[in-house]
């Protein structure tokens, strides 16, 4: 059966009020009121050091600590699970489906996001980059997770919401699929081989694959 890996912020849960707390939290212990008060949106979903890179910050680290120091104690579960996301999980393992968290948060992070909202026991196991920023990139993760797993990715689908889950998946040579509900746009999916809009599709956007 098919093996369904899953992007955790803006795929199965909405994070986004926790996440952008603490990345304004961040941004004003370095003096940077103007990106704290911006929108962060194009923030959430790739990891955080790649972005403070991107925004011209010489020492990513120094932001990605006071984020942190915020994150951890008040907006790790400052979330939400999307409508619909614990049912079609349930049906997809009905099914026989094997299901994999892959994400970009630190596992260290993640793993209590799924345990807290309910989520892990229906993940066989869950896949996230090193606090020190190993796998990182998603396709390092994904590389990293098929050979621990030993699933094939001919037979692997990837299911996301921003670019580098649909980059990842052309590295690695498995399916994509994007969801429109999280925090990518439409020009970040063009790579996927189908878009959702609501969970419930997902089981029927898999069978399509024919994996």
């Amino acid at each position: 059966m098919t093996a369904v890996f899953l992007d955790l912020d803006g795929t199965l849960v909405d994070s986004r009020p926790g996440i952008v707390a603490a990345l304004a939290h961040a941004f004003n212990s370095v003096g940077r009121g103007d990106l704290a008060d911006s929108d962060l949106s194009w923030m959430l979903g790739p990891p955080l050091v790649d972005s403070f890179a991107k925004l011209g910050f010489e020492d990513p680290d120094v932001l990605l600590r006071a984020y942190r120091s915020h994150y951890i104690p008040i907006g790790m579960f400052e979330a939400e699970v999307y409508r619909g996301v614990p049912e079609v999980l349930d049906q997809l393992n009905d099914l026989g489906c094997r299901l994999y968290l892959a994400t970009a948060k630190p596992h260290a992070y993640a793993r209590k996001v799924t345990a807290h909202f309910g989520l892990a026991p229906k993940l066989s196991q869950e896949f996230g980059p090193e606090l020190d920023g190993t796998n990182n990139w998603k396709g390092d993760l994904l590389r990293m997770a098929l050979a621990e797993t030993g699933e094939d990715p001919a037979r692997s689908v990837m299911v996301g919401d921003r670019h580098h889950d649909m980059a990842a998946a052309v590295d690695v040579g498995m399916s994509a699929i994007a969801v429109t509900w999280g925090y990518g746009q439409p020009d970040e999916w063009e790579t996927a081989n189908a878009q959702i809009n609501t969970p419930d599709a997902l089981l029927q956007a898999i069978a399509a694959l024919n994996l």
